[in-house]
């Protein structure tokens, strides 16, 4: 997906599934039960050694020499995750990955038509940053259908980590309620198969139907910890499963649970590398779900779902699995859109400077936008991606006649703006490029609810992750705003984030 991510790849596996039988849906059930598990696993002790990605953060590029910007779609939100871990233990968060904050709520973005040609639609709005007035603010949604692209069924194998690192509360038990939610989604027309590692792999299920759930959450709930980590032999095994009960039209899934403490045994970074790529090109796809925190290598786990057309979640609490798992089980298992990139197109008439906020280690050259053979982020039925863009306005003037953008844009536009998106069809070879202007009207002194609250996840995020760019930035006036824009939030997900600002503020003073 992004070259960066290969070098990550010498740390970690991660995926979940396992036990307990509930019909719960997110959000529901007693409010005693829902606190006491979220303490439970919060109040676990842990020793926070945490492997995070140190990507760059892109500094302001001036549109003169550099008008376009490119970067592949990501759905992760394990960073929101971790953060919220982190907060409830007492410590500043670290690791922040700001796109991951905003993309971890849901958006009222127009749907596609049930008719339309693309799967997704694109949104755009400009106005004014909060945190610097003299500078506007580009919020671009692409919201996928939540239409399921196949009714044949879901083929998913669950690769586990039993190794001795999980002996905690908050690793193996959660991870085992946390698949429980997930086996409970499942039907006849599912196969699951279930594997171990720690020493040495285990086939403990293969191809089981997956209304047979006593039986699987019965081996989920007999699962014990011990022993070292050896999860390349366990990954070749899971895949092998994969590929044996493929469901031609189906979704083929590898779904990784770890701590992330994972080593990688006789094959070294490159080849797991190659292997995850290889079955990502054959349909057989891997999300990952990390859960604890000691020895959490954070950056690898989001690299192995960046290779397999995944996505990366960490599990902090069954609150959290069951937003993952039963929520949001179509965007986590069925994807609409492949290899989805975004290319960004700015005026030179009316920005002078730009950047990109958060996605640091998902940019991409400007050549790889119309390269097939680079792959890119996968999109889920219904999942949304935001990004940000600061703007520094322009005066107005022509842009020099001699620049090659100059040529091919009118002059006289009064755009901010063009996004390009390229995807490809689930399956598919060759992309389509979808393109959708900026153009004056989409600047407003009233932004909408979700463009004052994920403005305020940004501002935050400026200050959480210590950003260069967080002059002006203030966490007060962002959970102030947060909270003004809260709108229908059926789960409590937006108030819980003005919670945490707040929690931040008092361990940070």
């Amino acid at each position: 997906m992004v070259a960066a991510a290969s070098v990550a790849l010498l740390g970690v596996l991660g995926a979940c599934t396992a036990g307990g039988s509930t019909d719960a849906s997110y959000g529901q059930g007693t409010a005693q039960d829902e606190a006491a598990s979220t303490e439970q696993w919060r109040q676990a002790p842990t020793d926070p050694r945490v492997e995070f990605d140190d990507s760059a953060e892109q500094a302001f590029q001036d549109v003169a020499t550099s008008p376009l910007s490119t970067f592949a779609s990501d759905v992760d939100t394990a960073s929101y995750s971790t953060m919220r871990r982190q907060l409830a233990q007492g410590s500043a968060p670290e690791g922040i990955r700001i796109e991951e904050l905003v993309n971890y709520f849901d958006y009222d973005y127009p749907a596609p038509a049930p008719d339309a040609a693309d799967p997704f639609t694109v949104t755009t709005q400009v106005a004014d940053a909060p945190w610097a007035p003299e500078h506007q603010l580009a919020m671009i949604g692409v919201q996928a259908t939540d239409a399921v692209p196949t009714s044949r069924g879901n083929n998913v194998v669950f690769l586990l980590d039993v190794s001795g690192s999980m002996d905690a509360p908050d690793k193996l038990p959660l991870l085992a309620e946390s698949f429980a939610l997930l086996v409970e989604e499942l039907d006849e027309d599912d196969t699951v198969s279930i594997v171990t590692y720690a020493g040495s792999d285990q086939v403990l299920a293969d191809s089981v139907p997956g209304d047979r759930r006593e039986e699987l959450v019965r081996i989920l709930r007999d699962l014990s910890a011990g022993g070292s980590t050896g999860g390349a032999a366990g990954l070749e095994t899971a895949y092998e499963l994969a590929t044996e009960n493929f469901i031609e039209g189906g979704n083929n899934r590898v779904v990784l649970a770890t701590d992330g403490d994972f080593n990688v045994g006789p094959s070294g970074p490159d080849e797991l590398t190659e292997l995850i790529e290889e079955h990502a090109r054959t349909g057989v796809h891997i999300s990952v779900l990390g859960f604890g925190m000691d020895n959490l290598k954070d950056s690898t786990m989001e690299a192995i779902a960046d290779h397999g057309n995944g996505n990366y979640a960490y599990i902090d609490t069954l609150d959290e699995a069951r937003k993952v798992l039963v929520d949001e089980f179509d965007s986590t298992m069925f994807v609409v859109a492949q290899d989805l990139k975004v290319q960004v197109e700015l005026n030179p008439v009316t920005v002078a400077e730009y950047r990109l906020i958060g996605y640091d280690n998902r940019r991409l050259e400007d050549e790889d936008f119309d390269d097939d053979t680079k792959d890119a982020g996968d999109v889920g039925a219904g999942h949304s991606v935001t990004a940000f863009y600061e703007l520094v306005p322009a005066d107005g003037k022509r842009p020099r006649d001699d620049l090659d953008y100059s040529r091919r844009t009118t002059s006289g536009s009064d755009d901010f703006l063009t996004v390009h998106v390229r995807y490809k069809d689930p399956g598919a070879t060759e992309s389509t490029e979808v393109v959708v202007p900026a153009g004056a009207k989409a600047y407003t002194r009233s932004p909408s609810a979700d463009f004052r609250f994920a403005s305020a996840v940004v501002e935050f995020g400026l200050v959480a992750s210590g950003s260069e760019h967080a002059d002006g930035a203030d966490t007060r006036r962002a959970r102030d705003r947060a909270q003004d824009a809260l709108g229908d939030d059926p789960y409590g997900l937006r108030d819980e984030f003005v919670g945490l600002v707040g929690e931040y503020e008092e361990i940070t003073g």
